[in-house]
C-alpha cells in the first residue's frame, strides 16, 4: 500500500489513502481488552495500584548527569551582561568536539541554584562549529571555513531569539537563521498496546509478567504469515543485476516456486504473479532500495544442517512462516539514528541481578535521565528531507541487560549501550551485538569489545541490542551462527528457560558483495532467533542482531519518496499504516512528522546539505 501525501506545506501532510487495518493491527485492540480482563476490570475491581509504590527509605540521589559520562567534551565560558540584573556566565559545552554534533548552554548567575540549561544541535558538523566568542558576547560565534558569523541569542532578553525558541513548543525550534537547532522537551506518541503495557510494568509490582502470560498464551504466533504458492512464474531465476545484494543460497527445491505475500506493502518494479524466494526485487522507484522474501524452510540443506551446537532445528511452523527483508546499498544512503522521548532508558534493567547494583546509584552509568539533553523522537527537519525509510530500533531498558550466563555478571548486568550524536548516553559494553555509524558515515555491525573503546571519538551513533545472530569466520570464510543462539537464557532471548518461544521479530544485517555494501532489515512473521540466523545466513551476510519483536509498532518500517510535489509513504506491512498519525484531513508519518517514545534507526541519501 502506498500513501501519498501533499508537501506543499511541509509536515504535517495532508493524506491520501490512508487505509489498511489489518487482522495483525486488530490484534492490538484484543490484547487491551485481554489485559483489562486479566487484571480484574471485566468485574468491575480496580486492581490497579493509583500511583507507583512508595520505595523503601530515602530516594538516592544522581552523583553525575549525562555530561560527566561524555569523555571528550570541552567547554568555552564567557561573562556576559543581561538587561535585567548583574552579570551571567554563559558556557557552550560541545559534548564531542570530534563530532560537533550536540552542545550544551548553560546561562547562570551567581547564587543560582542551577543555571538555566539548552541543548542544541549542529545540523551541519562537517561545515560549522558553535563556539562563544568575547567579541560577540550576546550570543553563538559560527565558524565556518575561517568565517565567524554572529548569532546572537539573549539580547534583549524576555525578547531574545533563545526566549522565544524556549517558548516555541517546537520540536526542534530554528536559531540563528535556521542553522541551529534548540532540542525543545516534548511528549512521544504512544500506541494504547504501549501505554498499557508501560504502566503494568512501572506501576505495578510483577506487571512485566502480567504482559509475558498475556503475550505468551494469546499471542504467540499471532502474526504469522505462510506465503501462498502461485502456478505463474515468478522473475527470471538468472544471476541479479550488477548493483543488486546477493540472493540468498537455498534449496533447489523452491528456486522456482512464486509465492505470494498477503501483508507486503512495498511496490517493485517486477510486476508479476508472484516473487521467488531468495531473489531481490528493486522497490518501484527507489534506487538503491530492494525486497526479498524468504521461508526458513527454503534455506539450502547444507545450512539448515550446520552448527547444530548453536542452532536449534527448525519446527514446521516457523520454517513455514514468511520473512520480508528490505535492503539498503551503503553507497547511496547513510544511517542516522535517534533516542526515543522515554526509551531506552538508562537506569537499571529490572533483569540485571540484585548483587550486580551500585547502591544509591539509579543506573549503570549513575545516571537515571538524559537530562539536561533532551530526547526527542523525531528527525530533524533537515535530515527528514534527505530520509529514504525508518525502522524501530531495539529493546527498552527493561529487557535491555542479562539475568542468566557469564554477561550477567560482567559490567553491573551488561546494560546495552548506545550511543547519539556522538554523545555516549549508556556505556557500550563489551561481548554485545553492536549497530554503529562513523564520523565518515561508514556503517559498521560487530561484536564489542574493550579495545573498541580507543575508537569511540569517531562513533557518531551506536546501539546494541543482545548478543549477535550470525558472526564471520574468518577460518571458514563463510557467516556461522553466533555462539548463543539457542542459549535461551544466556543469550537473552526470553525471560525464562520454558519461553521457547516463536514470535514476530525484526533483525538487522550487514552483507557485502561485489564491492557494495547493504544494510538489510529483516521481518520475520513468527520466530526463534534459530529461524532468523538461518535466513540471515542463506544471505550471506557478514553480521546480524536482533532488533525488537512482539508487535507491529515494534517492528516498523516504512520507506518515502517524492513525487511531483508529494510524499509517498509505503509500510512494509500493510497494517503499520495505522501506526500512523491520522485527523483532520491529516496524515503524519511516524518518526518523520511527530516525536515517538521509541528509538529508531533511519536511512538518508548520501549528501548532507550545506548551512543557508
Amino acid at each position: 500500500m502506498t500513501i501519498e501525501l501533499s508537501a506543499s506545506a511541509g509536515f504535517p501532510f495532508s493524506a491520501g489513502a490512508a487505509t489498511g487495518r489489518t487482522r495483525n493491527v486488530r490484534r492490538g485492540g484484543v490484547l487491551l481488552i485481554v489485559l483489562f480482563l486479566f487484571l480484574g476490570g471485566g468485574s468491575g475491581r480496580a486492581n490497579l495500584p493509583e500511583t507507583a509504590p512508595e520505595p523503601d527509605g530515602q530516594e538516592a540521589r544522581p552523583t553525575k548527569t549525562v555530561v560527566d559520562l561524555q569523555p571528550f567534551r570541552h567547554s568555552t565560558s564567557l561573562r556576559i551582561d543581561l538587561p535585567d540584573g548583574p552579570p551571567a556566565d554563559a558556557t557552550l559545552i560541545d559534548l564531542n568536539p570530534r563530532i560537533g554534533r550536540w552542545y550544551l548552554l548553560q546561562i547562570g548567575r551567581k547564587g543560582d541554584a542551577a543555571p538555566a540549561e539548552y541543548h542544541l544541535e549542529n545540523p551541519f558538523p562537517a561545515r560549522q562549529r558553535l563556539t562563544l566568542d568575547k567579541m560577540a558576547p550576546d550570543g553563538l560565534t559560527l565558524l565556518r571555513a575561517g568565517e565567524a558569523l554572529r548569532c546572537p541569542l539573549w539580547k534583549p532578553f524576555g525578547h531574545s531569539a533563545l526566549d522565544a525558541a524556549r517558548h516555541s513548543r517546537q520540536v526542534f525550534a530554528p536559531l540563528c537563521n535556521g542553522t541551529v537547532y534548540l532540542r525543545n522537551p516534548v511528549s512521544g506518541h504512544r500506541t494504547a498496546i504501549e501505554t498499557v503495557t508501560d504502566f503494568l510494568r512501572d506501576k505495578l509490582p510483577g506487571g512485566d509478567a502480567v504482559v509475558g502470560f498475556v503475550r505468551d498464551t494469546f499471542f504467540k504466533d499471532a502474526y504469522r504469515e505462510e506465503a501462498r504458492s502461485t502456478t505463474g512464474s515468478g522473475a527470471p531465476a538468472a544471476l541479479q543485476p550488477p548493483g543488486f545484494p546477493a540472493p540468498a543460497t537455498i534449496d533447489p527445491i523452491y528456486a522456482d516456486r512464486p509465492v505470494v505475500p498477503a501483508d507486503l506493502g512495498i511496490q517493485t518494479e517486477t510486476v508479476t504473479a508472484g516473487l521467488l524466494l531468495g531473489r531481490w526485487y528493486a522497490v518501484k522507484e527507489m534506487p538503491g532500495v530492494f525486497l526479498s522474501l524468504m521461508q526458513p524452510r527454503a534455506v539450502a540443506p547444507e545450512i539448515l544442517n550446520s552448527d547444530l551446537r548453536y542452532v536449534n532445528r527448525l519446527d514446521d511452523v516457523e520454517a513455514n512462516a514468511l520473512a520480508y527483508l528490505v535492503a539498503f546499498d551503503l553507497g547511496r544512503f547513510e544511517i542516522g539514528y535517534a533516542v526515543g522521548t522515554e526509551h531506552p532508558r538508562v537506569d537499571w534493567s529490572e533483569r540485571s541481578l540484585p548483587q550486580m547494583k551500585i547502591p544509591d546509584l539509579p543506573g549503570p552509568d549513575g545516571i537515571g535521565s538524559i537530562a539536561p539533553l533532551v530526547p526527542n523522537g523525531m528527525v530533524n527537519p533537515d535530515d527528514a528531507a534527505r530520509t529514504v525509510a525508518t525502522f524501530t530500533s531495539g529493546f527498552k531498558r527493561i529487557h535491555g541487560a542479562f539475568k542468566y550466563g557469564d554477561l550477567a555478571y560482567r559490567n553491573h548486568g551488561s546494560h546495552y549501550g548506545f550511543l547519539e550524536s556522538g554523545v555516549v548516553l549508556s556505556t557500550l559494553q563489551p561481548g554485545l551485538a553492536t549497530l554503529l555509524v562513523l564520523a565518515d558515515g561508514t556503517l559498521e555491525m560487530k561484536t564489542w569489545t574493550e579495545p573498541d573503546n580507543h575508537a569511540l571519538g569517531q562513533i557518531v551513533h551506536a546501539r546494541q541490542n543482545g548478543v549477535p545472530l550470525v558472526e564471520f569466520d574468518p577460518d571458514r570464510q563463510k557467516p556461522v551462527p553466533g555462539r548463543l543462539v539457542n542459549r535461551w537464557l544466556p543469550g537473552n532471548w526470553a525471560g525464562s528457560s520454558d519461553k521457547k518461544l516463536r514470535t514476530l521479530r525484526a533483525g538487522a544485517a550487514l552483507q557485502q558483495t561485489d564491492g557494495h555494501r547493504f544494510l538489510i532489515y529483516g521481518y520475520f512473521s513468527t520466530a526463534t532467533p534459530s529461524a532468523m540466523a538461518r535466513v540471515f545466513q542463506a544471505y550471506g551476510v557478514r553480521y546480524a542482531m536482533h532488533l525488537d519483536m512482539n508487535a507491529l509498532e515494534h517492528t516498523y518500517l516504512a520507506l518515502y519518496r517524492q513525487a511531483d510535489g508529494h510524499l509517498l509513504v509505503q509500510h512494509l506491512i500493510q497494517g503499520m499504516s495505522v501506526l500512523d498519525k491520522t485527523g483532520k484531513g491529516l496524515y503524519v508519518p511516524r518518526f518523520l512528522g511527530y516525536p515517538d517514545n521509541r528509538d529508531f534507526f533511519y536511512v538518508m541519501r548520501r549528501g548532507r546539505p550545506s548551512p543557508p
